[in-house]
């Protein structure tokens, strides 16, 4: 083991994060595979503050992975609205039903990367922390500890490979699950993206970026692009006695598998789409916006009161009473606060209460 790693160790053993899924450096706990498993898929693209009511959830609903893999799609993807990256949920799925079907989760990295949904770096953190096997995890904070402690001039993504090998040189055999986790507590509380504690790092004298007193400008990273904007509309309509009209998103779309409203397909670049039902639809001056990995979506709203009876050609009505927003994605639920602003959806007067 290099000094480097063994200083680290000293330190996450007196510092480490105390999180829902992780077992505690020094208590003798063995690591649960499923929640090792669950956390770091939650976690890809999202922070461990947005993550952690959500991981709470699952795990009290769906403690083991057989019981996530004999659960109806609907309830997962209900369950995961809001936190983002749908895919990775319908990945969840297919992955915890390959997991149950095979009796448990492969023991090695190898292994791990045939299951669906897991890639690399979930790979390696899973065989490194819930079965001891040395495996080199680079995470976004990864990288930035790494390019800083080895002042890596190449601009990402090209510096990967780099930075990889660095890490590689400083995993060690012994406790490489804690390792990785340490190097992820050290650049999520000290080893910042900005204003870094350098003061208090526990690799504060080797790191070269500290030294030529330019870690703040690692890692080097290229300019961002403008980001594509796209628009379309979403119609939200409420019958008569409360219910709401709702489609299930294919597989194929973006948000595939959850709940929304109807409207165009501005994943397709689409703008505009004929009403879900027959009714007079109003349009409302506020828009609904919200910011994707990869493009800014801004929506048109359309409001309608629709009468007892009425059938539409796309969707299903949802009752009132089972119907709330936390079931929707982010993206669906500014929809429905701008919808709210209007009376037509708002107001209880004049809904038929059965």
């Amino acid at each position: 083991m290099t000094d480097l790693a063994r200083d680290l160790l000293d330190w996450y053993d007196r510092h480490a994060r105390v999180l829902p899924w992780r077992v505690p450096p020094g208590s003798g706990e063995v690591p649960e595979p499923y929640r090792v498993w669950l956390s770091e898929v939650m976690l890809q693209q999202t922070t461990v503050a947005a993550v952690k009511g959500y991981y709470e959830r699952f795990t009290a609903r769906w403690p083991t992975v057989e019981a996530l893999a004999a659960v109806e799609d609907a309830e997962v993807m209900a369950e995961w609205a809001g936190l983002g990256y749908y895919a990775r949920a319908r990945n969840l799925l297919a992955c915890a039903r390959a997991v149950a079907e095979r009796g448990g989760f492969p023991r090695t990295e190898a292994g791990l990367r045939e299951l669906p949904g897991i890639g690399p770096y979930t790979a390696a953190a899973i065989a490194t922390i819930a079965f001891g096997e040395r495996a080199v995890v680079v995470d976004g904070n990864v990288e930035r500890v790494m390019a800083r402690v080895f002042d890596v001039t190449t601009p990402l993504p090209a510096a990967r490979p780099e930075i990889y090998s660095h890490a590689d040189s400083l995993t060690p055999a012994d406790r490489p699950g804690d390792f990785a986790q340490a190097v992820m507590d050290l650049g999520a509380t000290i080893c910042t993206p900005r204003n870094p504690a350098c003061a208090i790092c526990p690799w504060r004298e080797p790191c070269l970026a500290r030294q030529r007193s330019v870690q703040a400008e690692r890692p080097v990273k290229l300019p961002k692009r403008a980001v594509p904007q796209r628009r379309g509309l979403a119609y939200v309509g409420r019958r008569e006695d409360g219910a709401w009209l709702l489609e299930t998103r294919g597989a194929d779309r973006m948000l595939g598998g959850m709940l929304g409203w109807p409207g165009s397909a501005w994943d397709r670049g689409e703008e505009e789409a004929e009403p879900p039902a027959p009714g007079d639809w109003v349009a409302l001056n506020a828009e609904a916006r919200h910011g994707f990995s990869h493009f800014g979506l801004t929506l048109r709203v359309l409001v309608a009161r629709l009468p007892m009876g009425t059938e539409p050609s796309r969707g299903a009505f949802m009752a009132a009473s089972e119907f709330r927003p936390g079931m929707l994605p982010t993206a669906m639920r500014r929809v429905l606060e701008v919808a709210e602003t209007s009376p037509l959806i708002r107001d209880p007067e004049g809904i038929v209460r059965a």
